[in-house]
C-alpha cells in the first residue's frame, strides 16, 4: 500500500473518532476505486483492525433481488446486524448495487432507482463507516459520490 493510500485511511479512522467525540450522526462514507480486488480488500482490512471494529463483508448476492422490495428488506438487515455490532460496512464489487440511474423507461427502471435512493439514504443514516469498492469511479452513481467524504484510488500493479 502506498503512502498517499495509508494516510488516507489514517485521516478515516481519525475522522470517525472525531465524529464520535462530536456525537455527530451522519456515517463516513468512503469509495475504494482500482483494478486489484486484493488490495482493497487488504485497506479494508486494515482500516477494520486499526479502528478496532470488527469488518461486515456484504455479499452482494444475498442482498440484491429480482422481488420488488426484497432487496430494500434485504438492506435493511445489512444495516440493522451492523448497527448492532458497531462494524464497518464493506461493499465488495460494488459497481452494479451503486451503479449509475438510468432513464425511466419502466416499471423495472423506476424500482431500481427506488433501490438507489433507499440505499442513499440507508448510507446517510449508518452512523458508521461504509466502504464501497469498485474497478472505475465513474461507474458509481453520482449521488453516491457526492455523499462520500474520501476517495482511496488503487493503481493498477506494475508488470515486471
Amino acid at each position: 500500500m502506498s503512502q498517499p493510500q495509508q494516510s488516507t485511511l489514517k485521516e478515516i479512522i481519525l475522522a470517525r473518532r472525531e465524529k464520535r467525540r462530536a456525537k455527530q450522526t451522519a456515517g463516513i462514507g468512503v469509495l475504494f476505486v482500482g483494478a486489484e480486488d486484493k488490495q482493497q480488500t487488504a485497506a479494508a482490512q486494515m482500516l477494520a483492525k486499526e479502528s478496532g471494529r470488527a469488518l461486515y463483508r456484504v455479499d452482494l448476492s444475498k442482498i440484491v433481488s429480482k422481488y420488488i422490495g426484497e432487496t430494500e428488506k434485504n438492506l435493511r438487515q445489512v444495516f440493522a446486524a451492523a448497527r448492532a455490532s458497531d462494524s464497518i460496512l464493506f461493499f465488495d464489487e460494488a459497481d452494479a448495487l451503486f451503479g449509475k440511474r438510468g432513464e425511466v423507461k419502466d416499471s423495472h427502471d423506476r424500482y431500481a432507482n427506488i433501490e438507489i435512493n433507499y440505499l442513499l439514504q440507508q448510507i446517510e443514516k449508518y452512523d458508521g463507516i461504509t466502504i464501497i469498492a469498485a474497478k472505475r469511479k465513474e461507474s458509481i452513481d453520482q449521488a453516491f459520490r457526492r455523499r462520500l467524504r474520501f476517495i482511496v484510488e488503487f493503481p493498477p500493479p506494475r508488470r515486471t
